[in-house]
């Protein structure tokens, strides 16, 4: 028993001991919640704190290092294609002005446009910092900054230029700084005399010298006070001399925030918006200046986070596309007044050229204008005008062969006709038939219409679009094929454009910067040449050959130089009754290497401001400045596309002394305002004529029209009350004129009912404009526009007929170009809108109607007919020419 006893009792104590327990999760309790809360915001409270030490003892230590001297990189630096250094991008400088030489006024706009809460916050206002981080996370980019006006000093104290967030919280823990040390007042005088006012001028006083020749700042007006306030917004975009429309916009956004914020009353505001920028600078520029000034602008493009003082100061190495050579040569021919008509007054013949490296798309040249240090905007870019028959490849020739339904051989219609109500009229005469080779050698205005017609109007914009050309919703009628554009183009667009015909069908964009390095020699920009192809090598190559003949024996004679050259002219007329001068002259034309665009007229047309030579003097202009340009370059050749067969060349035959044409007589016409002359017919095969004409206030003669292949003309532009003497002389395949024909006299009558240009109407009955077939019927609207094919320049109802730029019609329908209405003429605008022919040819007012859209040799006077919108807008042409 016992030993059962303890047997048992042995077994309990060698059974299995109990397993332990898992650890139990400790619960998340309130007072776990918040010791973690207490280090974490301790922590962040510490950070903040060490942050804020730093921002504050760097910020003061960089203004302490910096509070007597303001250092930056050396001045920019700008070479051309070959690496040589063209200049530096200089600032000009002024001494500074201190508190109590700047008005209180002039304070005030810059604290109301840049930083309204100036006065109130610290150096940075956290509540504008909030609202322009609200506005950019709603608009998904950058649309506003933060930065205060004591933030964009501070920026203008560094040594570095880089932007990164180590830049901009240095930038906030200056202007901190600045907030220590200085009082408001000091730091606005400061930021004004350190602030980049765009064409390098550093500083208050110096902007208000460039831009006004003010040096005295309190006698600065209003306007101009605003001008200056609107520019740092920026400065190449918003200062008046580079951009006066943008200027004037921006500051009236200016005057309107002043207006609001109580500074000044709204009278005020509204008399200084009204004003107009017309001062002109005598400042003197570097060499290159306008070509730099242009990469200036490419490359704030180029660097959207650098603004223009850091390109100036910011030691950048900026590669461009220029080549001296071609540079040099179009500045020397811009500064030869003898390459230019003279002006009846002070008034100058302005002209631009751009020139294109075909096979990059680099601008190797460039010229906005005739002294161009005078401040004057650039027209190369910024000034839009009729391109005329130059137009005629852009929009029918080209995309007519492209289309594979015509070649240069195929005939085209040349018969008098109307597509629509729209009549365009030849100089040269009529056929049945002519082939593309000749109606573009000869410029004759029936054969791009009529191909334009067979194709598409829409095939002929979407062609010119693919060139670079913007076009307009009302740019899409027949009148394109002729020059005919609501906003016309400009000598950039049209090298750009012309360009894709040497380049083998392919199109690049223009540019002129090839690569940025920053001041420590890293690459930030780099241009990616992109092209693409916009028509066949063979389309490009046939357009070449037929635009060769124009330079070679067509209305381009005067481009030849001593390499191969095709291009085309382009003349637009005056617009203004009785005025037999033209309004815009161009030769667009290229070599294998580079093309060229010239452009020469009148920045402000009118009846006193028209050219009197035509397209041959921009064609001579072109051919000077591009034999320079490849003067000592070895010549070459347009390359043929592969497999391509060549048309066989007809051998040309030897050449004859031209006989002088005989028996000139003339009359005129008092009903129809017509000079008719005619003449016996010279002895020769494929002779032509050429009509010399001179006014009894010219100096000599001037040839008034070109090519005509018949024995009688038509002087549709004589003005009433002048003396005209004429005479006429033969020319054969290789240009050479004949002696002169006999010389008559026509005597012009005054006209009985003038024309009175304030009311833009015509009291006589049955005349006619020089450009336009068919009558004009001022008197009571009795026309129906009908009575002749046509049918232009008629009204109905009250309808009066405008016949100078900026007069508007009535309420008649078949205007000549400004009518409204219902009437039923055959050019009518039957919509009830009214349109204008503004005076054009300003930077500012740009829009053109009714251009005139050929151009010729010979500067004779060519009607087109005008072409319906429903707008009461109309695209229709003046007058053609080559």
């Amino acid at each position: 028993m016992p030993n059962d006893s303890l047997s048992r009792s042995g077994n309990r104590n060698r059974s299995t001991p109990k397993e332990k327990p898992k650890g139990k999760k400790k619960k998340i309790t309130g007072k776990r919640i918040g010791w973690t809360l207490f280090i974490t915001a301790a922590l962040a409270i510490f950070c903040a704190l060490a942050g804020y030490l730093f921002v504050m003892v760097n910020g003061e230590k960089i203004y302490q290092a910096n509070k007597d001297k303001i250092t930056v990189n050396e001045t920019s630096k700008v070479y051309d294609r070959n690496g040589v250094l063209m200049g530096e991008l200089s600032v000009q400088k002024s001494d500074p002005v201190t508190s109590k030489e700047i008005p209180d006024l002039l304070k005030k706009a810059f604290v109301a446009t840049e930083d309204k809460r100036f006065y109130e916050h610290q150096g940075v206002d956290i509540w504008s910092i909030g609202r322009a981080a609200v506005k950019d996370v709603i608009a998904r980019s950058a649309v506003e900054g933060g930065s205060t006006l004591t933030q964009q000093l501070a920026k203008n104290l560094f040594l570095s230029r880089d932007k990164t967030f180590f830049r901009k919280a240095t930038e906030v823990s200056i202007a901190m700084a600045l907030e220590r040390n200085l009082n408001k007042d000091q730091i606005i005088t400061l930021y004004l005399n350190r602030i980049w006012f765009g064409r390098s001028y550093s500083g208050i006083k110096a902007a208000s010298e460039g831009y006004f020749g003010v040096s005295d700042l309190n006698k600065l007006k209003l306007w101009q006070i605003a001008t200056l306030a609107a520019i740092p917004k920026g400065p190449s975009k918003y200062n008046p001399i580079s951009n006066p429309e943008n200027s004037k916009a921006r500051r009236a956004v200016v005057l309107q925030l002043m207006f609001e914020q109580g500074i000044i009353g709204k009278q005020e505001m509204e008399e200084a918006k009204a004003v107009n920028y017309d001062y002109k600078q005598p400042e003197k520029v570097q060499k290159y200046q306008n070509f730099m000034e242009y990469v200036m602008e490419e490359a704030e493009q180029a660097l959207p986070g650098v603004s223009g003082n850091d390109l100036i100061i910011g030691g950048y190495k900026i590669h461009t596309t220029m080549d001296a050579q071609a540079q040099n040569a179009l500045d020397q021919a811009m500064a030869d007044d003898d390459m230019f008509e003279k002006s009846p007054d002070d008034q100058q013949v302005q002209a631009s050229m751009v020139i294109i490296n075909n096979q990059t798309g680099g601008i190797a040249a460039m010229s906005p204008g005739r002294d161009y240090k005078k401040g004057t905007f650039n027209r190369a870019t910024q000034s839009r005008r009729q391109p005329g028959s130059a137009f005629k490849p852009i929009a029918a020739y080209a995309p007519a062969l492209e289309s594979g339904k015509f070649t240069m051989d195929t005939p085209l219609s040349n018969e008098r006709q109307s597509f629509n109500g729209y009549s365009p009229k030849n100089l040269h005469g009529y056929s049945s038939t002519i082939s593309m080779l000749d109606a573009i050698t000869n410029s004759e205005n029936i054969p791009p219409v009529w191909l334009l017609n067979q194709i598409g109007v829409e095939k002929g914009v979407q062609f010119a679009e693919s060139l670079g050309i913007p076009m307009d919703k009302n740019d899409h009628s027949l009148a394109i094929a002729l020059g005919g554009l609501s906003k016309g183009t400009n000598t950039l667009e049209m090298a750009q454009a012309y360009s894709a015909f040497a380049n083998k069908g392919q199109f690049q964009k223009a540019y002129s910067i090839k690569q940025i390095n920053n001041s420590e020699d890293q690459v930030v920009y780099t241009h990616e040449e992109q092209s693409k192809p916009v028509m066949s090598e063979k389309t490009a190559y046939e357009m070449t050959l037929m635009m060769q003949n124009v330079v070679n024996s067509g209305t381009g004679r005067k481009a030849r130089i001593d390499w191969p050259v095709a291009g085309k002219t382009g003349t637009t007329q005056s617009g203004i009754r009785g005025n037999s001068g033209n309004r815009d002259i161009w030769f667009v034309g290229y070599t294998p290497e580079y093309t060229g665009a010239v452009w020469m007229g009148y920045d402000k047309p009118d009846s006193k401001h028209m050219l009197r030579n035509y397209s041959g003097q921009s064609a001579a202009f072109f051919g000077r400045v591009m034999g320079d340009a490849l003067k000592g370059h070895p010549v070459t050749q347009f390359s043929q596309p592969k497999g391509y067969e060549p048309p066989v060349e007809k051998k040309p035959a030897e050449p004859v002394q031209t006989a002088a044409p005989s028996g000139l007589k003339g009359s005129y016409n008092q009903d129809t305002q017509i000079v008719s002359l005619s003449w016996t017919a010279a002895a020769g095969d494929n002779v032509q004529y050429r009509v010399y004409r001179k006014g009894a206030s010219d100096a000599g003669y001037t040839p008034i029209m070109e090519a005509m292949n018949g024995t009688s003309a038509e002087d549709t532009s004589p003005v009433a009350g002048n003396a005209y003497d004429y005479y006429v002389v033969a020319y054969g395949a290789d240009g050479k004129e004949s002696a002169p024909s006999n010389t008559i006299h026509i005597e012009v009558p005054a006209d009985t009912a003038p024309v009175d240009p304030q009311q833009g109407t015509d009291p006589s009955q049955d005349g006619t404009l020089p450009e336009n077939g068919g009558t004009t019927d001022g008197q009571n609207g009795t026309d129906q526009g009908n009575t002749t094919p046509g049918g232009v320049n008629n009204d109905t109802g009250s309808g009066q007929v405008p016949v100078t730029p900026g007069d508007t019609g009535g309420n008649g329908a078949g205007g000549v170009w400004n009518n409204n209405g219902n009437g039923n003429g055959n050019n009518a605008n039957q919509g009830n809108g009214q349109s204008t022919i503004p005076d054009t040819g300003s930077p500012d007012q740009n829009t053109m109607v009714n251009p005139e859209s050929t151009d010729t040799s010979t500067g004779a006077p060519l009607d087109g007919g005008l072409e319906n919108n429903s707008n009461g807008r109309s695209n229709s042409n003046r007058g053609h020419r080559n």
